[in-house]
């Protein structure tokens, strides 16, 4: 024990003299070599400015983006006095946030989703410094998810558009929106996740469902909401309209309508203040190559209604044909009814053929133009 003792002592010693020897060596912390006093010792005050191109697009994009807010009563969405109240309890209207637009003209005019709005619905369109403006007029694209709304106001600031032909996978992407009808302007910032998708945009049952192709598919946040809003690059100008978000276990994936898609149609409202589009005046419904075996009938486009006096119903088309080929060209879930009418002008006249109780009938039929 002893010599156990000893030989820790003289350890002890050795690192003692050797510390002693070889102090001016040992570099010790800044807060223990200070010999004048023993507080801390702090430098000037940093301010750091965050400066980067997704700021500067969102300052540039802001006052062009709105919410778009149908007008509803708290008990009901009738029977309104002139002064915004129900004329029955005297309680004020509320504004309800349901989409998202974006101004394309000073005067007024703004694009947003066909889902958000329609033709017969009351809305109003809230600016990001909070200006107010009732929706004067809803004009449908009935190809596309897209609706143009018109206010009465001028001095807006318009969006600049852009070239969605140009994207590149992993390009960076902001969106901003009025996310869950409540939060407006929230942006969100991703990237180029996929080009060309195609999808078929609706509810879990699909029902009122809609082929959407050659869309940006985006893992920027897109809530609902967020429909009808604008897709920016990194410039400031705007891509795409955000239109969809995959639903269930999917995450981060949305999807917007490429801008090039509608440029024409923004093009040909300013130009004469409608849109007009082939048309034959029939809702339905894709019958798929698995429907169509499973129900022993031909793919094409089942006729949930030909509205009267249109192209159809004219041409003797009802309520459950099925449209299998228009001009020669065959109908099926690639090759769906409404890409197949884009290819022909209003006034042509084409040969439609439909399936009826087990026959292949055809007819002549003059394809309509569908504005609002």
């Amino acid at each position: 024990m002893k010599k156990i003792g000893t030989l820790v002592l003289g350890a002890l010693l050795g690192i003692l003299l050797y510390v002693g020897v070889n102090r001016t060596n040992i570099k010790l912390p800044a807060f223990l070599n200070n010999s004048s006093n023993n507080t801390f010792q702090s430098g000037p005050q940093v301010i750091v400015q965050e400066k980067s191109n997704v700021i500067d697009v969102v300052k540039k994009v802001s006052p062009s983006v709105v919410s778009i807010a149908i007008k509803q009563s708290p008990r009901r969405i009738f029977d309104r006095s002139p002064f915004g109240a129900d004329s029955s309890t005297g309680t004020p209207t509320r504004e309800s946030g349901i989409g998202t637009g974006f101004i394309v003209s000073a005067n007024g005019v703004i694009v947003t989703n066909k889902h958000v709005v329609d033709a017969s619905g009351q809305y109003v369109v809230i600016t990001n410094d909070n200006q107010k403006f009732d929706v004067k007029n809803v004009t449908i694209d009935p190809m596309n998810d897209v609706a143009i709304i018109k206010v009465d106001a001028n001095g807006l600031t318009p969006v600049e558009i852009g070239d969605s032909s140009k994207l590149e996978l992993g390009q960076t992407l902001i969106a901003i929106g009025n996310a869950l009808g409540e939060f407006k302007n929230t942006v969100t910032v991703g990237v180029v996740s996929g080009l060309d998708r195609t999808i078929t945009a609706g509810d879990q049952v699909g029902s009122n469902s809609e082929k959407l192709g050659n869309v940006i598919q985006t893992d920027a946040a897109i809530n609902p909401g967020n429909s009808g809003g604008p897709l920016l690059n990194i410039g400031g100008q705007v891509i795409g309209i955000n239109t969809a978000v995959a639903s269930g276990i999917a995450q981060n994936i949305g999807f917007a309508i490429p801008v090039n898609t509608v440029r024409p149609i923004i093009n040909e409202y300013l130009a004469t203040g409608k849109i007009s589009r082939p048309y034959i005046g029939v809702r339905f419904q894709t019958i798929t190559k698995r429907l169509a075996v499973l129900n022993e009938v031909p793919e094409g486009a089942f006729v949930s209604e030909a509205i009267q006096g249109g192209p159809a119903q004219k041409a003797g088309l009802q309520a459950d044909d099925i449209i299998t080929e228009l001009n020669g060209t065959k109908l099926t879930e690639e090759n769906q009814l409404t890409d197949v009418i884009r290819n022909f002008k209003v006034g042509q006249n084409i040969e439609i053929k439909y399936y009826r109780e087990g026959t292949i009938k055809s007819a002549q039929i003059t394809i309509g133009e569908a504005g609002e």
